[in-house]
């Protein structure tokens, strides 16, 4: 059989359309053995030549995963601008300047860039509040190069180089196993499964999906416990990793509801505008004898009068208030419009790992050969009640405890640290769940354990499955302990822990129960065991456990469900939205904590490999039934979230891994975890919840609702206000009289009124019921039926109001500076009385509550009030605006229209 040294293997192309480890090189390295087929000793033991990794270098490139660059600041500020009523308010200005009305065309501008200005800052401070460190890649690696262990910039890999791999190392590419020693990787981040991966060099099926991928070590994923030295098979773009961020890249970000709506609205607007522009012209210049500029002059101030110029504003303030709630939540939003696409959401899909769960391994139960004991307390922190069968353990039951948390101590390569208030585990997470075991039942002095030494170990390895130690324990014999898969240690034992010291025959029945009673429950499951040594041992081998061991207990360990997860689903549900769970974790783990979550008591599971088989109909019929998708490739869960889209479902993908990019980019919103998730994860989510909390999304939610609310508040307030003003100035041009009010005029009511009163709406708190009530359909419009009605009949008692108070003014022998004096007053003072009466969408807004208000309500009135006065007695404001002062009895007049005005709308 020919050797094929490292530098026969250099042809390794990056991948090619479909990605994957090996992709180009026409075989799948899971799968191909290694051994002297592939490589020779002398090459796995020298590595590449600094020559050749130089050159491979330059054929490969460096080893980086691209990253998406995000518009410049220039770019997202005229972003703002993008709006088709902005665009209509600009040609506004630009006609009024031309026509030498430089003071309307510099206030039109004004009111623009406060709107774009408004949504650029906010936008900065989410990029900002995101920033940290961009890349998964360990910034160094360990090589072998011209037959020596060096250390190069992770970026400096090349396709064909050695890599050492040890506990703690962050995988710099994807690597084919050639020696593996006791090697585990977590591998959450990459595939979802909260537990670390055992590893091994022998081969696997070429179509093993890529959590099963055991011969491999893929690039971001962090050495658990063990050593290896590797081959390196993709670097960059090439690997898993990469084909995940060319995936996300690929993603097209769907618009979110309240952007295509007010899209939609605007282009209406847009085209009624214009519309009755040049039917205003007509009539002015043919009909009514006005001159060019003057009819002109008219168009600009019927646009400026239907365009609710401050809307854009009002909006994007209304947003950022949202976004102010949410981050006092501990979330934080990355675009604004997410805030209210959170109210509209019907479905969540949510991963399973460090989302649902906390990611941390927890023994829950041990079985003893007398019965079963509970264990309580989350995470890695040794403090926790035991109980068997509801009660305290017996004594005799604290004996068998007490040796099993020895086994489980000894036998042992991790350890648990408190930093800060939390307790960190550092190896394996099982095994530290293990220590934190031990630690609870020395913390409820069930029996001290006593001081021990370890003389000798046998390292956990895959071929036998177990790990033992030789432990030199104060006060007895030396012991072996053993702790291992159950099966293997059943086939290795003999007799088993009976009450209190005693060992009577091992009842395999009962063993084999148990292990598959907590299989079946999603737990991990581990055996404990022990021997007594001679006192002169001082060796270990593995024919020292082929007889005499004893079974202590067979362990269950879960990565349990978070605390406030169970309370946030149900409300969820109550609020008319699915969960699902979306995990790449093993169907039955995800079963179990589905149903500790109440998303059913036999909640219907799919999984990877079926979805994979699904054409795209049958899969969105399989997406709407099914409640948990177990060992999902991010490939499946972007499918999966594509096809609820499909239907109509406003979805909300949260996730914590670069497996979820995807999906979480794919989603109407992606949140993203803060603490536990990936950069990646946060790049291509629109929310990130910095404290991973589940109940934070039900939180967002009930403010996305609010949000929506309030908007609707506004929009009904901002268009009877535009409606008033368009209607006053048709009803003059049609019957021939003098427009009641001036454009400068009008821009002066639509930014008091936009600041000061529609703008207190977007601070209302949250009505009653707002989670009872199910989510709004995608399709609804913004504007319903109710609304339209709402805004043509009070637009036409705001016409009635102005027209009449105008004429009045006039009859009074005024000039017609004082009588659109009176008419900007009334306006404004309508729109006051009118704002309590549009407080409230599903409630009475006549209470006393209602009439009370928000404090910005109350600030807001107060603002009006001064601005209102300012512009009638001040010079200034009279010489800028055209305006003149009012008698006391002319501004009761005012009062009292308007108080009429806003009994007839309530």
């Amino acid at each position: 059989m020919r050797k094929v040294s490292l530098l026969d293997v250099a042809p390794i192309a990056p991948a090619d359309a479909r990605g994957g480890p090996g992709a180009g090189v026409g075989r799948d390295w899971h799968a191909v053995p290694t051994d002297h087929a592939l490589l020779d000793l002398q090459s796995a033991t020298t590595g590449l030549s600094e020559r050749e990794a130089e050159a491979r270098l330059g054929r490969y490139g460096p080893n980086r995963i691209p990253e998406p660059q995000g518009p410049g600041p220039l770019r997202r500020f005229l972003q703002q601008f993008q709006n088709v009523l902005i665009y209509v308010l600009l040609a506004a200005a630009a006609a009024a300047a031309l026509m030498q009305h430089v003071k309307d065309a510099l206030v039109i501008l004004a009111v623009i860039l406060v709107n774009a200005v408004a949504g650029f800052i906010q936008e900065g401070r989410a990029e900002r509040a995101l920033a940290g460190i961009r890349h998964m890649i360990d910034p160094h690696a360990s090589v072998l190069r011209d037959g020596l262990r060096v250390t190069i910039p992770a970026d400096q890999v090349v396709p064909g180089d050695i890599v050492v791999l040890e506990a703690g190392d962050r995988i710099p590419a994807d690597l084919r196993l050639i020696r593996a020693s006791n090697l585990c990787i977590e591998e959450a981040a990459l595939t979802g499964e909260a537990v670390a991966v055992e590893k091994g060099v022998e081969p696997v099926s070429a179509d093993a999906v890529l959590g099963d991928r055991t011969s491999m070590a893929f690039c971001g994923t962090l050495v658990a416990t063990g050593s290896a030295q590797a081959l390196v098979v993709a670097t960059g773009a090439s690997t898993e990793l990469g084909r995940i961020s060319g995936l996300v890249a690929q993603v097209k970000r769907l618009p979110t509801p309240l952007v295509r709506q007010m899209d939609h609205f605007a282009r209406q607007l847009t085209l009624v505008v214009a519309a009755l522009a040049a039917v205003t012209f007509v009539v002015a210049y043919w009909l009514r004898d006005y001159s060019a500029v003057d009819s002109f002059m008219i168009i600009v101030g019927l646009a400026v009068a239907m365009i609710p110029e401050g809307l854009p504003a009002v909006m994007t303030i209304a947003l950022s208030i949202g976004v102010t709630r949410m981050a006092a939540r501990k979330a934080v939003i990355r675009q604004m419009p997410a805030v209210e696409t959170l109210g509209s959401v019907s479905v969540i899909c949510s991963d399973k790992t460090g989302t649902l769960t906390r990611n941390e391994m927890t023994v829950t139960s041990i079985v003893l050969s007398t019965g079963v004991a509970k264990f309580d307390g989350g995470g890695y922190a040794p403090v926790g009640d035991v109980t068997i069968d509801g009660s305290e353990p017996a004594a005799s039951a604290r004996v068998m405890l007490a040796r099993s948390a020895m086994a489980a101590s000894l036998c042992n390569d991790a350890r648990i640290e408190l930093e800060g208030d939390r307790w960190i585990p550092h190896g394996d997470p099982m095994e530290a769940a293990l220590i934190a075991l031990a630690g609870k039942i020395g913390a409820q002095s069930l029996e001290p354990l006593p001081s021990a030494s370890r003389l000798a170990e046998i390292p956990f390895d895959s071929r036998h499955r177990y790990m033992a130690t030789l432990n030199d324990v104060e006060g007895e014999a030396r012991t072996i302990f053993v702790k291992g898969a159950p099966e293997r240690l059943l086939a290795l034992c003999t007799r088993q822990l009976g009450s209190g010291m005693d060992e009577g025959p091992l009842d395999r029945g009962y063993w084999v129960k148990a292990v598959d009673d907590l299989a079946h429950g999603g737990h991990r499951v581990l055996a404990l065991a022990a021997k007594a040594a001679n006192v002169d041992t001082t060796a270990l081998s593995l024919s020292d456990l082929e007889d005499g061991l004893v079974l202590l207990a067979v362990v269950g360990i879960i990565d349990p469900p978070r605390e406030e997860a169970r309370a946030a689903v149900l409300e969820c549900r109550q609020a008319g939205i699915a969960v699902k769970m979306i995990t790449g974790d093993h169907a039955a783990t995800a079963v179990s904590i589905a149903r500790q979550l109440g998303l059913g008591e036999d909640p219907k599971v799919v999984s990877g490999a079926e979805l994979a088989k699904l054409s795209d109909v049958d899969l969105v019929r399989v997406a709407q039934e099914t409640v948990v998708f177990a060992r999902t490739s991010p490939s499946d869960k972007l499918r999966l979230v594509q096809a609820l889209q499909s239907l109509g479902h406003v979805v909300a993908m949260t996730g914590d891994g670069v497996n979820d990019a995807p999906a979480l980019k794919q989603a109407d919103v992606g949140v993203a975890m803060g603490r536990k998730g990936t950069e990646a994860a946060k790049a291509a989510a629109q929310m990130v919840l910095v404290d991973d909390n589940f109940a934070s999304i039900v939180a967002a939610v009930r403010e996305g609702r609010t949000v929506y609310d309030n908007l609707k508040k506004v929009v009904a307030m901002v268009l009877p206000t535009n409606g008033g003003e368009t209607g006053a100035l048709l009803v003059a041009l049609v019957f021939g009289f003098t427009l009641p009010i001036t454009p400068i005029q009008v821009l002066w009511v639509n930014m008091v009124t936009g600041v000061a009163l529609e703008l207190t709406l977007a601070f209302e708190r949250t009505e009653p019921g707002a989670m009872q009530r199910p989510p709004r359909p995608r399709t609804e419009p913004l504007l319903t039926g109710q609304i339209w009605w709402q805004v043509f009949y009070v637009s036409a008692i705001f016409v009635a109001g102005t027209t009449g108070v105008f004429f009045w003014a006039l009859g009074q022998g005024g000039s017609l500076e004082h009588a659109r004096t009176v008419v900007v007053n009334t306006l404004v003072v309508m729109q006051v009385f009118y704002l309590f009466s549009a407080r409230y969408i599903h409630g009475a807004s006549i209470t006393w509550q209602g009439l009370l208000g928000t404090p910005a309500v109350l600030i807001g009135v107060a603002a009006v009030v001064l601005g209102q006065l300012a512009l009638t007695y001040l010079p200034w404001f009279n010489s800028a605006f055209g305006t003149q002062p009012l008698t006391l009895g002319e501004g009761a007049v005012v009062v009292g229209v308007s108080a009429v005005s806003a009994n007839e709308t309530d």
